[in-house]
């Protein structure tokens, strides 16, 4: 009688080739995924840190609308000087005014000259920062000991500001009639984050359409 011969059987599991593959496969997809994820965080993050940046300027523009379409036209309201250190414009624009948005406060008595200018984040700092340096209009001709200093935007680097003067129908970059006011200000904010720099124009009255 013919007998076929015994089949030898071997026992299931995987090769140690077929385990490297795995071990191989799932380490590529989990560097995939923390890429995928730390890519998502940072561009979150970059985007977070954009919107607080833009609700900075935002309410800055605010503010200086308010105070500048408030102002009134005559008695030497508004003065603006170009100014350049180190071939960047750091321009100065100032206003008087009362007790309101330009003073940060509601109660103050008599009338102050609010000043719009750059200057150093800190003692030795060579960041600087845009703000209101403001004193009381009987105290201009003292120094600085009696001005006080309301930062509004870090991280500035330069600001230049123009004015539009109807009458010669152009921009020009100095304002000294103390019998009016310009229809328009820009003003070129220059941010040491962003190659891009951030513009605005103001309009101090109605513009013709």
């Amino acid at each position: 009688m013919f007998t076929a011969p015994a089949s030898r059987w071997k026992p299931g599991g995987f090769t140690l080739l077929e385990i490297t593959l795995a071990v191989a496969i799932l380490a590529m997809m989990s560097l995939a995924i923390y890429r995928f994820v730390q890519t998502n965080l940072f561009a979150l993050r970059v985007s977070s840190e954009n919107n607080v940046v833009d609700a900075q300027y935002s309410g800055f523009e605010n503010l200086v609308t308010a105070e500048w379409q408030n102002l009134p036209t005559g008695q030497g309201a508004l003065t603006g000087e170009p100014i350049k250190l180190n071939d960047r414009a750091r321009d100065e624009v100032t206003w008087t005014c009362t007790a309101g948005p330009g003073l940060m406060t509601r109660y103050a008595a008599g009338e102050y000259r609010v000043s719009l200018r750059l200057r150093p984040m800190g003692k030795e700092s060579e960041r600087l920062e845009l703000g209101l340096a403001r004193k009381a209009k009987a105290d201009a001709e003292i120094g600085e000991e009696r001005e006080s200093w309301v930062p509004l935007l870090p991280d500035v680097q330069s600001v230049q500001i123009r004015y539009f003067d109807p009458r010669v129908n152009q921009w020009i970059d100095r304002w000294a009639d103390t019998m009016a006011l310009p229809r328009l200000i820009k003003l070129v904010i220059g941010r040491a984050n962003s190659s891009v720099p951030w513009e605005t124009v103001i309009a101090l009255g109605r513009t013709p359409l």
